[in-house]
């Protein structure tokens, strides 16, 4: 292990607690003048960040809000698609897009572009939650700092996962949570990138005591002291609230794609879609005004039991429609905070419903519908228990988020869109990111071990036999071959994808580039160059269609040349 990785992780640590102070900032200023200022709306604050403990209405009512989150979607939507699209939607998804396909890397950009655009987003009413951008912003961070030092694709997608880790940490006030949830979050099954851990533990501690310079190391949430683990029939209704958060959670992605697929098909400027996702939000927020922003001064409540069990029912559909028209439509902002709005509405109405205390069903409801419906079930237990303090539901939280998560995946086996998140892979065996491992184990192993072939055994050198011209046959009658570019080659300069090596052949696809004994992935970014040994897989068609010089040149064929 590099050292300079340990010290990589200290770094980004207290650069993702700085971050995320910042763009809290940024996004109190925004909401003062959005929704205070003009809108004259000001929303209960969360007593862990200060701010008032019940809604201020104006003299003018609800009535300007729809106006003013229609505002605030149309300027985010203008900087977003202006300057950098990909800055759109949630920011968690775009880190683990990042990790998997683009080597770890984010433009320069997208930071403080994320900032401003989801400050304005959630400052206007949207229902959106201010981790997604936080986790982006400090992973962007962690890969511009790879990019500038020249570090390895490897080390920079470690470098943003840990960056990630540090912002999320320094939001929820949960160390250890965001530290597992930053590996587990990459693949939508039981898997963790284990092996970067160590670092995003590093960088998560860090930020956690860094942020607490600032806003102290008390609990995001405030739940009673007396809270008691429940006894064994208690916990019968844990099962009962996992159950039912498992359907939410199914339900949740479902409306969130389904709307993004309908915003993409209406036939109007995608810079105006924000805006409409914003007056439909603040529609909403004439009747509900509960799902304006990211809600956490209501979910307190709901731990108070201060919310009428009609209210908190409404609650649970209003915000999963109110999210998914804010960021489906292309606004900036997180799923985060507004996913633990659904839960804890959920779990309170569940204990409303049964005329139990209302502070353990609340909180074990977060846990059980973000795990689910994110498939980070082991993160969210923790995170939630270190946001609350309610270290006694532990065991409550396990029972009902592990029912959540098979319930879940059960049922979103049945539908089209199964996760929160779009960009995440099964396990890292279908990671590009993991490809390059992968195929320099194949090799090492074909190298080194000998291989029985027609009644013989002999050393089998796989780079040995590609580049002596010899393709190696695959199933379906697919062939590996190994091509070199030499001067004025056609393919020289073209951008290292899979398909730019397709022209001339049927189905041919670049795997990879081994360039001065480096292995490039075509999933890494750069250019070809002369020299280079292309891996490339081919399925025969016609004769024509395959004729690229794949055959030895006159000086490597036997008895031509000099």
């Amino acid at each position: 292990m590099r050292r300079s990785l340990i010290a990589d992780s200290v770094l980004l640590g207290v650069v993702g607690a700085l971050s995320a102070q910042a763009f809290i900032w940024l996004l109190r200023w925004a909401q003062r003048l959005f929704l205070g200022l003009l809108a004259g709306y000001t929303p209960p604050g969360n007593p862990g960040e200060g701010g008032p403990v019940d809604q201020v209405i104006g003299p003018h009512g609800l009535w300007l809000i729809p106006l003013i989150a229609t505002l605030g979607g149309l300027i985010s939507g203008a900087l977003v698609y202006v300057f950098a699209p990909e800055a759109e939607g949630d920011g968690t998804d775009g880190v683990i897009h990042a990790f998997h396909q683009a080597g770890g890397f984010i433009r320069g950009r997208i930071a403080p572009l994320k900032t401003v655009a989801s400050a304005i987003t959630i400052g206007s009413g949207g229902a959106a939650g201010r981790e997604g951008p936080t986790s982006l912003i400090s992973a962007a961070v962690g890969s511009l700092y790879g990019t500038l030092l020249h570090r390895s694709e490897k080390e920079r997608r470690l470098l943003t996962v840990v960056g990630m880790a540090a912002g999320l940490s320094a939001i929820f006030r949960s160390p250890i949570g965001t530290a597992i949830f930053a590996i587990e979050v990459l693949y939508s099954e039981m898997e963790f990138d284990a092996p970067a851990l160590l670092h995003t533990m590093l960088a998560a501690v860090t930020a956690y005591a860094v942020n607490g310079l600032f806003v102290g190391w008390d609990p995001l949430f405030h739940v009673p002291a007396d809270i008691v683990a429940p006894g064994l029939l208690q916990n019968g209704w844990y099962v009962v609230l996992g159950a039912v958060a498992g359907v939410v959670a199914t339900l949740l992605p479902l409306v969130f794609y389904s709307l993004r697929d309908a915003f993409r098909a209406l036939p109007i400027p995608r810079v105006l879609k924000p805006a409409l996702g914003g007056l439909l939000v603040g529609v909403i927020a004439l009747a509900l005004p509960q799902v304006l922003a990211g809600g956490y001064g209501w979910i307190q409540k709901a731990i108070d039991g201060q919310l009428a069990t009609s209210v908190l029912i409404a609650l649970v559909f209003a915000k999963i429609l109110a999210l998914s028209l804010t960021v489906s439509s292309g606004g900036s902002g997180g799923i985060f905070a507004p996913t633990f709005f659904v839960g804890a509405m959920l779990g309170g109405s569940l204990a409303s419903l049964l005329h139990l205390p209302a502070a353990p069903f609340v909180v074990v409801g977060m846990a059980a519908v973000f795990g689910g419906a994110g498939r980070v079930p082991i993160a969210t237990l923790l995170m939630v228990t270190e946001m609350t303090g309610g270290y006694q539901l532990l065991v409550p939280a396990a029972l009902s988020v592990m029912i959540s998560y098979l319930v879940q995946t059960r049922l979103s086996a049945l539908v089209k869109h199964r996760t929160l998140y779009e960009a995440q892979v099964p396990r890292p065996i279908d990671s590009p990111a993991h490809y390059e491992e992968h195929l320099q184990a194949a090799l090492a192993y074909l190298g080194q071990h000998p291989l029985v072939q027609a009644g013989r055994t002999g050393h089998f050198d796989l780079l040995r036999l590609l580049e002596s011209a010899i393709p190696v046959d695959l199933p379906d009658g697919a062939r590996m071959t190994l091509e070199t570019l030499g001067p004025g080659d056609p393919l020289c300069g073209r951008p290292i994808t899979p398909a730019c090596v397709a022209e001339g052949r049927d189905e041919a696809e670049l795997v990879a580039v081994l360039r001065g004994g480096e292995l490039l992935l075509p999933q890494g970014g750069g250019k070809l160059r002369e020299g280079d040994k292309l891996f490339i897989i081919t399925v025969p068609g016609s004769p024509e269609a395959t004729a690229r010089s794949l055959e030895p040149s006159p000086a490597e064929r036997p008895g031509e040349g000099s």
